[in-house]
């Protein structure tokens, strides 16, 4: 569904689901799907992905972003300590962006409305903010940060701004919550706010702290670059939140979410299954 323009990752155990959300298409969904709400295996993500077969992604008419780019923010003193475990961390993610958006795993999403394979690390710089963010950051404050990086770099409105936060904080929305926080909701989520008269699409990366944002024997680098790759494609394919998802509000990465599992594949790093129309399944990549 489709509720205050949020775009959302919710995480089990047992799975990831994202979901869409705006009052205006509650119908969409059978199951009452609610904002960052925590489902059961029985009710949950599960049995969307074993419905997936029978749902095509439809065009609802909105833009994409064909040729895409991702600013990271890495927010918190520690992802720029030399030599420390969270800088690590930072550098993994940008040398996955760099590559992810001209290989197989992205190729699969160039099926829908004219994207192409792009050159995600091309844009403006990244941002270090040395500043400790809040142990809750909410998504109001994700937007602030974005603004904040905004006000010294230009707008680009092919770009996904991408908030990392570091494990000492945990972001919110509403009740809901990622790792780290009072009640595990979700892992990750997109979604886009006016700024002036920019669209700005942005996204939270929470730390993968908890089991249920992380594959067993995965370092956390790539629990995260996992993460990155489903909300990355779901911005480019879903930016505001009226292009591409099912019947039911699920955008393309929702529909093969944790089913088939995660895997390890173009250089090393490690990515999730994407839906194909051309194919009705879940594929790798194309």
């Amino acid at each position: 569904m489709k509720i205050s323009g949020l775009k959302c990752a919710l995480a089990l155990s047992c799975g990831l689901l994202a979901v869409s959300a705006n009052a205006a298409d509650l119908s969409k969904n059978a199951f009452a799907d609610a904002d960052h709400v925590v489902y059961s295996p029985a009710r949950g993500a599960g049995r969307l992905v074993s419905k997936a077969a029978a749902q095509p992604l439809l065009n609802h008419g909105g833009p994409t972003i064909t040729s895409a780019k991702v600013v990271f923010i890495f927010w918190g003193p520690s992802f720029s300590n030399a030599g420390s475990a969270d800088q690590a961390y930072a550098t993994t993610l940008q040398n996955f962006r760099n590559q992810f958006g001209t290989t197989g795993e992205f190729n699969v999403i160039t099926q829908y409305s004219g994207i192409q394979l792009a050159n995600l690390g091309s844009g403006t710089a990244d941002m270090f903010d040395t500043t400790t963010p809040p142990t809750n950051v909410t998504d109001a404050i994700v937007q602030g940060e974005v603004n904040k990086y905004l006000s010294t770099h230009a707008f680009n409105s092919s770009t996904i701004y991408e908030v990392v936060i570091p494990s000492s904080s945990y972001s919110s929305s509403g009740s809901s919550t990622s790792c780290g926080g009072p009640s595990l909701s979700y892992c990750a989520y997109h979604g886009n706010f006016a700024s002036g008269s920019n669209d700005v699409k942005y996204s939270i990366e929470p730390y993968p702290s908890c089991s249920g944002c992380q594959v067993a024997g995965w370092t956390a680098a790539q629990n995260q670059e996992h993460f990155v790759c489903h909300e990355t494609r779901e911005a480019v394919t879903d930016p505001d939140l009226n292009a591409w998802f099912d019947r039911r509000g699920n955008e393309a990465d929702d529909k093969c979410a944790w089913t088939p599992s995660p895997f390890i594949g173009t250089g090393g790093y490690s990515y999730q299954y994407e839906w194909s129309n051309l194919t009705s399944s879940c594929v790798k990549t194309r």
